[in-house]
């Protein structure tokens, strides 16, 4: 069974890739658009080549955050409040900590970015435990929350000196270089692939990666077992804020360099799809996160010559989730015939 698990997402992936490129053909005013154009688009240069890999990046760890809770069989829908929180805390510790070491001032942003998102995923974790309140539910509530917040922050006391709504630029020592130029790509790549492998090792090599699995396949016999049901519900929730939280500094410490209003936009989202395609496997992240990102990135060089009215990525987006959502009804209601049987 375990060997053809992997065909059903790669159909749902395929599917919403065909359908995606069909919608963007139809509906381009150019007629210089095509099949293979919009395939190789992201190779057609370095800069597209890293915008790709950069975005595969945050992906990746923004899409660790949402396997955590889904690994528990739990829904954490509030990444891109924590995203934008994390990047947030990130730009504001780093400018404040402008005249300290660039070692110290790095760490102390990426344990307050991780701490704030870990919190604002924790409150979904307390209203779970004492009002029976759904994570996914509270998780998304909370996020919606957030976002005005910090946008009124950033328009506020917290905007730099331009026209831009932003915060200060994160000062030149403490940036993550670029070394794909002109692309935004920094070294953000190679610590989302060692998470990646890290996770995935925790996930199916240790015994409480064992536990997560099964907890998540079935709470009641996760009970059954003495698992301990309140611990995994806290622990999955800080990891996923955590990492969120991560991929937030990435954004701001390693591609923009500031934290502008709405750089959270779709990816948090985006990371979800990714996280589902991938069945929550870690290691699977890798591939799923490229194919996505080579995706969008295709869709917005497309965007940019085919003269499109309509926001791209946002409609690719739109059908991923769906695909993805219709393999996983199709399993689920697999499951339940199954066990009437």
């Amino acid at each position: 069974m375990k060997k053809y698990t992997f065909l059903p997402r790669l159909a749902a992936v395929s599917f919403g890739i065909m359908l995606s490129i069909t919608i963007i053909m139809l509906f381009s005013k150019s007629g210089n658009i095509t099949v293979a154009g919009f395939l190789t688009g992201p190779f057609s240069s370095l800069y597209y080549l890293g915008t790709m890999l950069d975005t595969a990046a945050l992906f990746m760890t923004a899409g660790l955050g949402a396997a955590a809770t889904l690994i528990n069989g739990e829904y954490n829908l509030g990444g891109e409040g924590q995203i934008y929180a994390g990047g947030f805390t990130a730009a504001a510790v780093l400018y404040a900590m402008k005249s300290f070491p660039p070692s110290v001032a790095v760490t102390a942003a990426i344990l307050c970015a991780c701490g704030i998102s870990a919190i604002l995923a924790l409150i979904s974790a307390v209203l779970k435990h004492y009002k029976h309140a759904d994570v996914l539910l509270t998780s998304f509530l909370i996020s919606a929350a957030v976002i005005p917040v910090i946008d009124a922050l950033i328009a506020g006391p917290f905007r730099n000196s331009g026209n831009l709504l932003a915060t200060q630029f994160v000062p030149e020592n403490m940036r993550m270089g670029h070394f794909m130029k002109p692309s935004p790509l920094s070294a953000s790549i190679f610590a989302a692939l060692i998470l990646c492998f890290i996770f995935h090792y925790i996930t199916y090599s240790t015994t409480w990666g064992r536990k997560f699995r099964i907890n998540g396949i079935s709470k009641e016999f996760g009970r059954y077992c003495g698992y301990p049901q309140t611990k995994m519900l806290y622990t999955s929730l800080a990891v996923s804020g955590a990492l969120h939280g991560l991929a937030g500094f990435f954004a701001v410490c390693g591609t923009y360099y500031t934290c502008h209003s709405g750089f959270y936009s779709g990816m948090g989202w985006n990371a979800l799809t990714a996280a589902l395609v991938a069945g929550s496997n870690p290691g699977a992240l890798i591939p799923s996160s490229l194919v996505l990102s080579w995706l969008f990135t295709a869709a917005g060089k497309t965007a940019l010559t085919g003269g499109f009215s309509f926001n791209i990525s946002g409609m690719i987006q739109g059908i991923m989730l769906f695909c993805i959502s219709i393999k996983i009804i199709a399993s689920i209601r697999g499951k339940k015939k199954c066990c009437r049987k």
